[in-house]
């Protein structure tokens, strides 16, 4: 099987700077692509911390955001937003296992990360941030008007475990950032006007 000599790098048993390696190879296959030019944005507007605790959920595997962004990788490859743009996604099994095929494949985590791969099964990630119902809201139309994943994520790059930290789902949140940033702010803008039959109109 011809192996592309970056990731026999990668995967190569000895050595050191596997993880520099790892951060280059998917920033080729995931980030290069995608590159144009980013739009204009206001960093102004942050979305407050949330007022009442919430624990992050129980995951299916241990995650840090923290040691993974401390090596150099960034959003963008590992949370994907396909069409039509309304989520963004979780990696791959695959995503994963270009760099743990070599890196770290002693420790418990790991070993489960191989299971999932070599069974096929997707990795069934717990969403932290649920749109509420009746809401209609999609990452795309918002990462096109400029704004940033820390602008209602937080510094994520700080995290261990992500735990809904931040009030971005209360709709003062949204109102006060379409406001700051010059944007449709009416209610038909994210709600759907109602039906007669909704209102129990004949």
């Amino acid at each position: 099987m011809n192996i592309p000599i970056a990731l026999r790098l990668v995967l190569a048993p000895t050595g050191r700077g596997k993880a520099a390696l790892c951060t280059l190879l998917l920033a080729c296959l995931f980030v290069a692509p995608g590159i144009a030019q980013e739009p204009e944005a206001s960093r102004e507007f942050v979305v407050a911390d949330n007022l009442a605790p919430h624990s992050a959920p129980a995951q299916p595997l241990p995650f840090s955001h923290k040691t993974h962004m401390a090596v150099g990788l960034v959003c963008q490859m590992c949370h994907t937003n396909p069409d039509p743009g309304s989520l963004m996604t979780y990696p791959s099994t695959e995503t994963c296992m270009a760099c743990h095929a070599a890196i770290a494949t002693d420790k418990p985590a790991i070993m489960s990360l191989q299971e999932f791969a070599e069974s096929g099964r997707t990795i069934p990630w717990v969403r932290v941030y649920a749109v509420t119902p009746g809401v209609s809201w999609g990452h795309r139309a918002h990462l096109e008007s400029g704004a940033q994943c820390e602008n209602c994520h937080g510094d994520i790059s700080q995290v261990e475990t992500v735990s809904e930290s931040k009030a971005t789902l209360a709709m003062a949140t949204c109102i006060s950032c379409h406001e700051a940033r010059g944007a449709k702010a009416e209610c038909v803008t994210c709600h759907a006007w109602p039906t007669d039959q909704y209102l129990g109109i004949e």
